[in-house]
């Protein structure tokens, strides 16, 4: 009987430390506001970069190597090049879940994706083909009835 008591104690001290990480909504809420941060500097070096497929410098980007290369420069993550890839990376979320520093998709043309990141519920940053890196609005005409797909890489 002796013996049962200091297992059971190590089994409860084991997944009491194995337990599920919770952060307090303040330190979400700082989180949010850093990354947010990141993403305007991000948007202040990009600003009016205007698109060029292939691209991959404030001369010309594309939507994909933009966002690899603000996921490399401002929280030090590595992404893959590719829209489609990138589609694969992290983990999917809902639409309803977003949260600023999400990837979200959307499908522009028979074969065609177009990627950006989440500022806050209502917008995203993006090198857009017509306007060059910009701020959009989620439920933009255009954009909203595109969408497809959100990623978490965070």
């Amino acid at each position: 009987m002796k013996a049962v008591l200091p297992i059971g104690l190590l089994f409860l001290l084991f997944l009491s430390a194995c337990g599920v990480s919770t952060q307090s909504a303040s330190q979400l809420r700082t989180e949010r506001t850093s990354r947010k941060q990141k993403l305007m500097q991000a948007y202040r070096h990009w600003e009016g970069t205007p698109y060029r497929m292939g691209g991959t410098d404030t001369l010309g980007v594309d939507c994909s190597s933009f966002v690899q290369q603000v996921f490399e420069n401002r929280f030090d993550m590595e992404l893959p090049r590719l829209t489609g890839r990138q589609m694969r990376a992290g983990y999917g979320i809902r639409r309803a879940a977003l949260t600023t520093g999400d990837l979200v998709f959307f499908h522009t043309g028979r074969k065609v994706l177009h990627v950006g990141i989440v500022l806050n519920h209502n917008e995203f940053l993006h090198a857009s083909t017509s306007e060059g890196v910009v701020i959009t609005r989620l439920d933009n005409g255009y954009w909203a009835p595109r969408y497809i797909a959100a990623r978490r890489v965070f």
